[in-house]
């Protein structure tokens, strides 16, 4: 009967054990907060050694409460530092130094001898005698084709439809099985300038093809983000028939050049202001952001926006010389992840 009791007691002992590990990380919250209800006022959390780790704890609980109290403390270190130089240029008034221009990874940017100089004459040349010469000399009104691959989901279909509210003159049609060698020939015997088809994978729209008509060239982007109208919090009433501006933003270097030209064919040149309608296709760390707004001006400095939607991402996969052609085409560049992607700072367009 003894031996029993004395396990008994020793549950006992352990559950207090258990209680009292538990309530741990409770006490040292309270302790931070301040003083407790006894008014018996806590010395305040010394400080961390220089060669603490907080890893090294192995206790969960304890290991939480204390990276927390790490960034507390780090916070508060930032925050101090900021309200002191906030004070000293106040002081200084004007004579204050300018801001230090913070450094990320696009202006840390790798140099690339391929950036475009707008003065130079031989890319003045390629411009007046490349595939798109003809568009920019308003010779050629843009006429665009969008389709899908076969047997398209709704939300593709919903893309496409939703696509050729944004690009003017575009007309939707059906895949239908037929292969894209068979489509481009009937396309530039009806007189279309562009061809745009959408790719999908598990029912999501996944890829885009270009395809500049007659001569080319091809361009295959890697598609992500995609949004529809109705998937865009607070968005305005649905495009007008208006022509929209466009803005290319960012494509700085040869390829950038001429895959921002590409997508400046698709819209006609005379945009109508009234409408106030911007398609903005804009170029960071090699990815293309595309939004459609509707802006309108408050006062003489203010002016807001309204996404009108959908919106996407795109990443350039390979750029080919002519039109589509799988097996047999020339491709101008194609990306390789493994050599081109060493450096984060490196970009293409």
């Amino acid at each position: 009967m003894a031996k029993a009791g004395d396990k008994s007691g020793s549950r006992g002992k352990k559950g207090l054990k258990r209680k009292a590990t538990a309530e741990e990380p409770q006490e040292a919250a309270a302790a931070e907060d301040g003083a407790p209800e006894s008014g018996v006022q806590l010395p305040k959390a010394a400080a961390f050694p220089p060669g603490f780790s907080i890893s090294e704890i192995k206790n969960k609980q304890r290991r939480h409460l204390m990276f927390t109290r790490w960034k507390q403390q780090q916070r508060k270190e930032k925050l101090a530092i900021k309200k002191k130089l906030k004070k000293e240029r106040e002081a200084l008034g004007d004579k204050a130094p300018p801001k230090p221009i913070p450094k990320t990874i696009d202006n840390q940017r790798v140099y690339d001898e391929t950036v475009v100089d707008p003065n130079d004459e031989e890319v003045a040349y390629d411009e007046t005698t490349d595939e798109f010469a003809s568009y920019f000399n308003r010779q050629t009104s843009p006429k665009i084709l969008i389709t899908t691959s076969d047997r398209p989901h709704g939300r593709t279909v919903r893309l496409c439809e939703q696509l050729s509210t944004v690009i003017p003159n575009s007309h939707v049609y059906y895949r239908r099985g037929l292969a894209l060698k068979k489509i481009i020939p009937q396309c530039i015997s009806r007189d279309f300038t562009d061809l745009i088809v959408i790719n999908e994978d598990r029912k999501t729209p996944n890829g885009l093809i270009l395809s500049h008509l007659p001569n080319g060239p091809t361009a295959h982007f890697k598609m992500s983000s995609v949004r529809l109208r109705k998937e865009i919090k607070r968005r305005g009433k649905d495009p007008t028939e208006h022509i929209p501006e466009i803005i290319l933003n960012n494509f700085t270097t040869r390829l950038g050049h001429s895959v921002g030209r590409m997508f400046a064919s698709l819209f006609p040149h005379n945009p109508q202001f009234i409408g106030r309608q911007v398609a903005t296709f804009h170029n960071q760390r090699d990815y293309i952001f595309f939004r459609f707004h509707r802006y309108i001006f408050k006062s003489e400095k203010k002016v807001g926006i309204q996404e009108l939607g959908p919106r996407f991402t795109l990443k350039l996969r390979s750029l080919q010389k002519g039109t589509f052609d799988s097996k047999y085409g020339e491709y101008e560049w194609v990306h390789k992840p493994r050599e081109m992607d060493t450096s984060r700072r490196k970009f293409h367009l």
